[in-house]
């Protein structure tokens, strides 16, 4: 019979949070993809809501783009346009990121692509619902449409039961109890801030064609990024999977971080 986890933390019905879910990577774990998978959320408060659709309208003047134009890390070309995209996004007071760094090269759980995207969500699933815990809020979640395989929102509703039945982390009471969402960057503007994050994020630690990697981005963002009660940031923030002695020595700096 499978264990229910027992959650502890009541979140009170008047305060809501909002977290905006994309990645990273390739999830496939084939030696030809990448090696590693970054999974990051966008928290903020539903009354800076307004404030968030501000800075992106800014951002898009400040990068030359017309008002109605989608914002994605990979139209971004220049070095300058991507550091300040990150520098921005990391001076804004209303944001909290969170993410989850899977270095595919380090597991030896044997996974298919899917559920090791599923596994990822569930560590990302985690940390969300115990800053909301800690906020007294309930956190209402929205991840970016995937395909290659798609993921459609029964797939969503099966897993989160099936999170549910086992023994985990997750402190559900903390979460919308109708479940997460599933939309496209077009439609929920926000998800453009996570695909930001979530790409500064992943060229911190996946190495580009030239075989350099670059840092500046994540430590622009560094500033937003959760760390509970000003602890470790490799607890909340960047969890960091597996975190063993072979990767705190591959990735010394997101400690320092």
């Amino acid at each position: 019979m499978a264990t229910v986890a027992v959650n502890t933390g009541q979140a009170p019905a008047g305060r809501k949070l909002h977290a905006f879910i994309d990645e990273a990577g390739v999830r496939s774990r084939s030696k030809a993809s990448s090696d590693h998978f970054v999974m990051t959320a966008v928290i903020l408060d539903d009354q800076d809501l307004p404030a968030a659709a501000q800075f992106l309208a800014q951002l898009r003047l400040d990068l030359g783009r017309g008002p109605s134009d989608e914002l994605h890390w990979v139209n971004l070309k220049q070095h300058d346009q991507r550091v300040h995209a990150a520098k921005s996004l990391g001076g804004q007071s209303w944001a909290t990121i969170s993410n989850v760094v899977a270095c595919k090269r380090h597991l030896s759980t044997k996974i298919t692509d899917g559920q090791f995207y599923l596994y990822t969500f569930r560590y990302l699933l985690e940390r969300l619902s115990w800053y909301a815990r800690d906020a007294q809020a309930t956190l209402h979640y929205t991840l970016a449409h995937i395909t290659r395989p798609q993921m459609t929102i029964g797939d969503l509703r099966q897993y989160e039961a099936a999170l549910r039945a086992m023994q985990t982390s997750i402190v559900w009471t903390a979460l919308d109890p109708a479940g997460g969402k599933i939309n496209q960057p077009a439609k929920v503007e926000m998800l453009q801030c996570a695909d930001l994050a979530a790409s500064a994020t992943y060229r911190a630690f996946e190495l580009d064609r030239f075989g350099n990697t670059e840092d500046r981005y994540l430590r622009e963002l560094s500033p937003r990024i959760y760390r509970r009660g000003g602890g470790a940031i490799t607890s909340y923030g960047m969890k960091v999977h597996p975190w063993d002695s072979n990767t705190k020595a591959a990735y010394p700096w997101v400690a320092a971080l």
